[in-house]
């Protein structure tokens, strides 16, 4: 799709934190879509890397905020110009028609301001191989799945993300969203790169993240009851052929999940704790 007045600007806006590891290959996916008119904000979180070195070779959009990726977006939206806009992490690589199917759905549907981008992990390793193979369970699922592409207009209106519930705020933002517009897919993936990922890695994230979830379920308590459910989720359910033609990393995933639940557990306990 090549750039004219009749392509509407996107702005990609991606969170980092140390993340030369990645950040050239996502900044590559992005210069090399199919869709022209973009324009790419990073936000940093104060890197000690080369993460800023890395990324000025491919835009002068640099900026540096904290303390958390949700407060980083909400800036690089600030500063955004353009119409819609894309929410990128930076070990996150693009296939090359993402952009233009985002645009494609939701110029053509007046009632779509947030679409959902299918994602595949990969990665080096065992515990990277079980993580993709779940991640495989969710496309198409709306309790897990949340939007990454939105009408610009629309994401201010709601005021962005969260900042006080960093880590389901992908899901709060989608669900709050969704109350008054359609939510739409795209086929086109992103390509979420695991790296080597580790038991101890999952396990942490689930904990740090799960500080913040009891103050998500106050907002979406019907939701949050099916989403708080980490082993025995239906998607596991209606994709039991494919979990059982690799029964080696499903039951890897599971012991995973199982572990992400008491880091989970422990965490809200911890946070509740904290405020008493």
């Amino acid at each position: 799709m090549k750039k004219n007045n009749n392509n509407p600007l996107v702005s990609v806006i991606i969170t980092t934190k140390d993340s030369e590891r990645f950040i050239g290959s996502c900044l590559k996916t992005i210069k090399n879509q199919s869709y022209s008119n973009i324009e790419i904000i990073v936000v940093d979180n104060f890197s000690n890397d080369k993460t800023k070195d890395i990324t000025i070779k491919y835009t002068k959009n640099f900026f540096e905020k904290g303390p958390e990726r949700s407060a980083q977006r909400n800036f690089g939206a600030e500063k955004a110009k353009g119409k819609y806009l894309l929410i990128v992490d930076s070990d996150m690589e693009l296939s090359e028609n993402v952009v233009k199917e985002c645009v494609k759905e939701i110029e053509s549907r007046n009632e779509v301001k947030e679409i959902i981008i299918p994602e595949i992990s990969f990665g080096d390793g065992f515990w990277a191989k079980c993580k993709a193979l779940e991640r495989s369970c969710y496309a198409g699922d709306d309790t897990i799945e949340a939007a990454r592409f939105f009408d610009k207009d629309v994401f201010l209106e709601f005021e962005g993300y969260d900042e006080q519930i960093t880590g389901p705020e992908d899901w709060d933002l989608s669900q709050r969203i969704g109350k008054k517009y359609k939510i739409s897919r795209i086929k086109s993936p992103i390509r979420h790169n695991e790296a080597d990922l580790s038991l101890i890695k999952s396990t942490k994230k689930k904990y740090y993240y799960s500080h913040k979830f009891l103050e998500y379920a106050k907002k979406h308590p019907k939701i949050a009851k099916k989403q708080v459910n980490l082993i025995f989720r239906p998607a596991f359910f209606r994709n039991w052929k494919r979990l059982i033609k690799d029964p080696i990393h499903t039951l890897g995933f599971l012991f995973m999940k199982l572990c992400e639940s008491i880091a989970g557990i422990i965490g809200i306990i911890v946070s509740r704790f904290k405020k008493h």
